[in-house]
């Protein structure tokens, strides 16, 4: 479902990575690993399409993602290191927000439901700005619950979470692949998700 074939990418006069061919298919699920600066980032930006590649292609059943456009951005869902999410907001209001940009029709019965799936009952309509870090990423985290997306691209989700959050991370990402979604993520931190097999792409 998604082709990668001979990518290269550059920061500057700095080549990241270069001949990069892969491909991922329903229910699989890919760690990008490497040093700091090895462009685990720039990879994960450039398979999304807010980066443009030096060469190469990403296609997503066959198109290019660029001919694609909107039919592609609405079948993935990013997470980066920042949280994306507005301080003066609550965790609802931040939702139902991300929801409605990302085309998702969520009543607010669905949107408190992925808050306290995520361990933040009672939370729901604080300003996020008097959350913790790891309450911020559970917000962010629940974004996932709420998205149709069949590609979730996670840069270090694991970030500023408790053990667990961890554990309730890896069962979300268990959920999604059982129900054919595809997986692709870069971690400092150990994920173990059940039953599934983890392929490994190396950057260096």
């Amino acid at each position: 479902m998604l082709e990668i074939s001979n990518l290269a990418c550059s920061r500057g006069d700095h080549l990241l990575f270069s001949g990069l061919n892969f491909s991922l298919s329903p229910g699989e699920l890919l760690q990008v690993q490497g040093a700091n600066g090895s462009g685990k980032t720039s990879l994960l930006r450039t398979l999304c399409g807010f980066i443009m590649p030096d060469t190469g292609e990403i296609l997503w059943h066959g198109q290019n993602i660029r001919e694609l456009g909107d039919q592609f951005y609405a079948e993935i869902i990013y997470l980066g290191h920042l949280n994306a999410i507005k301080d003066e907001l609550n965790a609802l209001e931040n939702l139902r927000i991300g929801a409605g940009l990302a085309g998702c029709k969520m009543d607010d019965k669905q949107v408190i439901a992925a808050l306290r799936r995520l361990g933040l009952r009672g939370r729901e309509t604080l300003p996020v700005k008097v959350l913790s870090q790891g309450q911020r990423r559970r917000v962010a985290l629940a974004r996932l619950l709420l998205s149709n997306a069949s590609l979730w691209i996670l840069d270090e989700p694991l970030t500023a979470l408790d053990v667990g959050a961890v554990e309730l991370m890896q069962e979300l990402i268990s959920e999604h692949l059982v129900n054919n979604g595809m997986v692709i993520y870069t971690t400092h931190q150990p994920l173990e998700v059940v039953g599934v097999a983890t392929r490994r792409l190396a950057l260096t």
